[in-house]
């Protein structure tokens, strides 16, 4: 047994500084990939939010809140295209500077050992959900030759899970630059594979961030409509 080994925290490179007591003693020995700084700058999302899509309301003037629904997630449940399809978005962390410092980092610079720091949080939330299986929202080919790996597909992978890929993108278009109307109305994006046997079963989608939810539902609309019993998604951030 290693008693308060010394790592390196993942994102400021900086010494982690062992914790100590006999908890730390006692306890199983967890691999420690952050620092205490870097993790109270990861906001957790907490408090009373958005039963759909993880929305705190505490950052929400009262008026776009409709009891236990946000307004964007009102607007989709009463467009009959949307309705029911994606069940509820799962969001653990909120987009801050910090966050959207640490995912450009993690996608767009290939620092792909930066998916270690986010494993515990994903186990908690996956063994609460415990789905049939665990879909990583894909790239295009386009965009995984560009950073070398699907972000989503690492999350899971590094979290200990298999995932699963029914899903392959036929839109290559990046949805960051167009505005909420847009995403909405775009051709779906998605292709479903026949080969894998999906009907009946509960399915979680795995992405980084939650904007619009419009990537989830189109996903989580194909799913349903090839015979998922039930879509919900995780992300990291919202």
């Amino acid at each position: 047994m290693k008693l308060f080994s010394q790592s390196q925290c993942l994102i400021c490179h900086e010494l982690i500084q062992p914790r100590m007591g006999w908890k730390a003693i006692f306890s199983e020995e967890k691999e420690l990939t952050i620092c205490p700084a870097c993790e109270g700058k990861l906001e957790l999302i907490e408090g009373e939010q958005c039963r759909l899509c993880s929305r705190p309301f505490q950052f929400l003037e009262e008026r776009f809140r409709h009891k236990d629904v946000c307004h964007d997630c009102k607007r989709w449940e009463e467009d009959d295209d949307w309705n029911g399809y994606l069940d509820s978005n799962h969001s653990i962390y909120l987009y801050n500077d910090f966050f959207k410092e640490v995912m450009a980092t993690f996608k767009y610079r290939g620092d792909y050992v930066l998916a270690f720091i986010f494993v515990e949080k994903i186990k908690d939330v996956l063994n609460k959900i415990q789905p049939d299986i665990m879909v990583p929202i894909p790239l295009s080919h386009e965009r995984l030759y560009e950073r070398g790996f699907n972000q989503a597909e690492a999350l899971l992978i590094e979290s200990g899970f298999t995932p699963t890929k029914p899903l392959t993108r036929i839109h290559s278009e990046k949805q960051s630059k167009k505005s909420r109307l847009e995403r909405i109305h775009i051709q779906q994006v998605f292709q479903v594979d026949p080969q894998i046997d999906i009907k009946g079963k509960g399915v979680l989608l795995i992405d980084d961030i939650y904007t619009t939810g419009s990537t989830l539902r189109h996903a989580a609309k194909l799913l349903v409509e090839s015979g998922a019993k039930r879509v919900q998604s995780l992300t990291l951030a919202r």
